[in-house]
């Protein structure tokens, strides 16, 4: 009787670990639109510096049209979404689309009740402290695997194909967005407080993430190594490398699992080792370089 207990209630307990983690990830994305959505209403949008992405282009229809941002921001993403579906699958596009919905209400509801700049007659100050917080929301929402759509899924897929960090994919992505306000605002001056709020905000999202393309090395040693090595290769989508080893002290064979990967997908392997083996001995460590296959191309 206890062995149907244990037996049973293994798989039951992962898929309640899986379950509270994605509740977990959309808890901080939430958190990651809210920020975002708070510093583009109360700091850059009334004081018409026009920002990156696609809430940029909403905000220069607004200019021109005075329709509502959340209207031209929920159109232009229905479009862009078919482009997600593709590349990164069902899954990570349902994120964004739950995003978009999100973030169309944030954006309609804090412009509504936000008419003036929160730091008045100081456009400077309201591109710096804008930047930072839209950045700083991004980044959390990249952080967790997710995406406000637009964009950011430009700047994702370049960043997969490319390895280009994400704040300068986004940088190179709305540089004709921003200079394309100067046909409706005719400011010289807009034009230069949205590419400071642009190279703030860029630099904001790399802070967040905090070097996570950078890449780090993992030895683990369990003596459940062939399924953790399975694991990795299945759920984290990268090669794992077994070496022979010697416990000096025991002077008993043991398996090392060798693994590369990038450093925001470290939390992904600790959780696969830790739900197998929570046992297990673990050491992690940065490397300076990773070149070849999945990583930078070898540069001489």
């Amino acid at each position: 009787m206890i062995k149907m207990k244990t037996n049973t209630g293994k798989p039951f307990d992962l898929r309640k670990k899986v379950i509270i983690r994605e509740i977990q990830d959309y808890v901080f994305i939430f958190l990651g639109l809210c920020i975002y959505a708070f510093g583009w209403t109360g700091f850059l949008l009334p004081a018409q510096v026009t920002t990156g992405g696609v809430t940029g282009i909403a905000a220069i229809i607004f200019f021109a049209t005075n329709i509502p941002v959340g209207i031209s921001y929920f159109c232009i993403n229905a479009l862009l979404l078919s482009l997600s579906i593709k590349i990164f699958g069902f899954k990570f596009s349902l994120k964004t689309i739950i995003n978009v919905f999100i973030l169309t209400f944030l954006l309609s509801f804090l412009q509504s009740i936000i008419k003036e700049p929160l730091v008045k007659n100081e456009a400077f100050m309201n591109c710096i402290l804008g930047g930072i917080i839209c950045g700083s929301g991004i980044g959390l929402i990249f952080n967790y695997k997710g995406s406000t759509g637009g964009t950011d899924i430009l700047a994702l897929i370049i960043n997969r194909h490319y390895h280009i960090s994400l704040g300068k994919a986004l940088l190179i992505c709305d540089v004709l967005i921003i200079s394309s306000s100067y046909l409706i605002l005719h400011s010289v001056d807009k034009i230069v407080y949205g590419f400071v709020a642009m190279g703030v905000s860029s630099y904001a999202v790399d802070m967040v993430l905090n070097g996570a393309r950078q890449s780090v090395q993992f030895f683990i040693f369990s003596d459940k190594h062939g399924e953790i090595a399975d694991a990795i290769i299945r759920q984290a989508h990268r090669g794992c490398t077994l070496l022979d080893g010697t416990g000096w002290y025991s002077k008993k064979p043991v398996k090392v699992i060798v693994v590369m990967a990038k450093k925001n997908e470290s939390v992904t392997i600790f959780r696969i080792v830790k739900d197998i083996d929570p046992h297990a001995f673990i050491s992690q460590s940065s490397v300076r370089g990773v070149y070849g296959q999945g990583f930078e191309q070898i540069k001489v």
